[in-house]
């Protein structure tokens, strides 16, 4: 028996059939290089679903890579500031060129960000990452009101990490137009259950399309292909939304009346406070996957994606196991 992967925060449904075929069609195509006109086309798509002009577009083969993009082009010279907990791999690649790395504690319970900190550190020039909502609490971090506050500070760029924004609803990815020291970074790997296809894009104001105006990503066929079929028609997206939620809140109910302490979310994923010691190791003995914080965080946190109901229910049947109710 495979293992129940709830450590990924990945969607546990597929996509259509529909789209199932397209990437099959670009499978037909292995030995040739992505269509210009396709990939103009998926450009087309996302700024139409985005509601932004498709010149403010950048397509790539995930987020992760135009996250590490960013980071290379523009946090030396710069202090890079993020919030801690955050998305951990750039974490590490902010280690590797930033001049000078600032962390925003996340505080429990409430993970609020400390917007005063934050233009207190906006002196110099300054490059600000923030996952909207953050991973791995789930908490919505920004508003549109934040982000001005930030953003006119002409000393910063700020990158927004929205995704999760599908679940969450809240984006300013219309702000890109005017202000050209934001932008947002998003991807269908999650709520488009994408995940295999890494398809990511950047919506970006104008200082960061200057600095992309060289940057070229050419998807492999078969993602490119899935990608445009599922932006095409993306109804079924908002079908993965509300099982995700119903999911989410029933599994956090059963495992606060178990006894842990499970944080609001706007993502589908629960941050989980608890006291068992090597939760995820028991866990993975009965092949169930988590994602213990402990050694990159705080002791006793997990974080739990959400999959099905099947999923879901051993899931919460391991825990009582392990705890022996």
């Amino acid at each position: 028996m495979s293992p129940i992967k709830l450590n990924m925060n990945e969607i546990p449904y597929l996509p259509p059939q529909r789209v199932i075929e397209a990437a099959q069609k670009g499978l037909s195509n292995l030995n040739r290089y992505a269509d210009p006109e396709d990939l103009e086309l998926l450009r087309k798509l996302i700024a139409d679903y985005s509601k932004v002009p498709i010149e403010h577009v950048v397509v790539s083969a995930g987020s992760n890579l135009l996250l590490k993009e960013i980071i290379h082009m523009f946090s030396k010279g710069r202090s890079v500031i993020i919030t801690n907990p955050s998305f951990f791999p750039a974490i590490q690649c902010v280690k590797q060129y930033a001049t000078k790395l600032t962390r925003i504690q996340l505080v429990p319970p409430g993970f609020n960000l400390n917007l005063d900190f934050i233009i207190n550190e906006l002196n110099e020039s300054s490059l600000v990452i923030i996952d909207n909502p953050d991973n791995p609490t789930g908490k919505i971090l920004l508003d549109k009101g934040v982000v001005k506050t930030i953003i006119e500070n002409k000393n910063v760029l700020l990158v927004v990490d929205e995704a999760y924004f599908e679940f969450s609803g809240i984006t300013c990815a219309d702000m890109v137009k005017r202000y050209p020291n934001l932008a947002v970074v998003r991807t269908l790997d999650k709520s488009f259950g994408l995940a295999g296809a890494r398809v990511g894009y950047l919506l970006a104001g104008k200082i960061f399309l200057d600095a992309f105006s060289t940057f070229y990503a050419s998807l492999p066929q078969s993602s490119l292909y899935a990608a445009i079929e599922a932006l095409k028609d993306h109804r079924y997206v908002k079908k993965n939304i509300e099982l995700t939620i119903k999911e989410r809140e029933r599994v956090s109910k059963e495992l606060e009346e178990i006894g842990f302490q499970v944080y609001p979310s706007s993502t589908n994923f629960l941050l989980i406070r608890t006291g068992i010691p090597d939760i995820g190791s028991e866990l993975k003995d009965r092949d169930v996957l988590i994602l213990d914080l402990s050694t990159q965080w705080l002791q006793g946190f997990v974080r739990v994606s959400i999959g099905t109901p099947k999923e879901n229910d051993i899931f919460l049947s391991s825990i009582r196991e392990v705890l022996k109710v």
